[in-house]
């Protein structure tokens, strides 16, 4: 063969050359995946999910509410006691929705129905399949700073500022996570991830 002559062609059924920067798996969340879905949920999306998600709660612990202090707060005047058991069962039995809420939608479908809403996707740290049920406990334990109101008058003003302190790190967390969008309560249960699907 003379040095002019041009190369053989590859063989047939030979395999296609790999796709500029090599990677030739499907998208994986912030290794360069392309712009598009899924992607790594941004942080408004995530809080109107939430929001979503808590406004509905809001009717479920408004009628908790009312089955409460018709049970314990009878009559004109209560007693301490009568108030305490009045805060008790409310923070324990609202904790409890709250948690069953998000931890059993997300463990069974991968998402509330804020995230459906908002086409966004809880995926555990394997990026493919749902959270398990511990781990989407985990990443919603923050919500059992509540308990705390059952200290009666007080307790309600402090557990409301430790989950603002929470919600705000779980924000900055977040937001300064690029590009990933993993907050710290997605690092504690492991390394799920909210992505957008949609």
């Amino acid at each position: 063969m003379s040095e002019n002559q041009p190369p053989p062609p590859p063989p047939p059924g030979g395999t296609p050359p790999p796709p500029p920067g090599g990677h030739t798996g499907p998208p994986q969340p912030g290794l360069g995946a392309p712009a598009g879905v899924p992607r790594p949920a941004e942080l408004l999306n995530r809080f109107l999910a939430r929001l979503i998600d808590h406004v509905l709660l809001g009717v479920v612990f408004g009628i908790l509410w009312g089955v409460f202090s018709a049970i314990f707060l009878t009559g004109f005047t209560h007693s301490t006691g009568e108030w305490f058991l009045f805060y008790l069962f409310l923070s324990v039995i609202s904790v409890a929705v709250n948690l069953a809420y998000f931890a059993l939608m997300e463990s069974s479908r991968g998402q509330t129905v804020g995230k459906m809403l908002l086409k966004l996707r809880t995926y555990g740290p394997d990026g493919v399949s749902n959270p398990t049920m511990e781990q989407a406990l985990r990443r919603n334990g923050y919500v059992a700073i509540n308990l705390i109101s059952v200290i009666p008058f007080i307790g309600t003003l402090i557990a409301g500022l430790g989950t603002l302190a929470a919600v705000i790190y779980i924000a900055i967390t977040l937001n300064s996570d690029v590009p990933d969008h993993q907050g710290w309560h997605d690092r504690f249960a492991g390394g799920t991830r909210v992505l957008q699907v949609g």
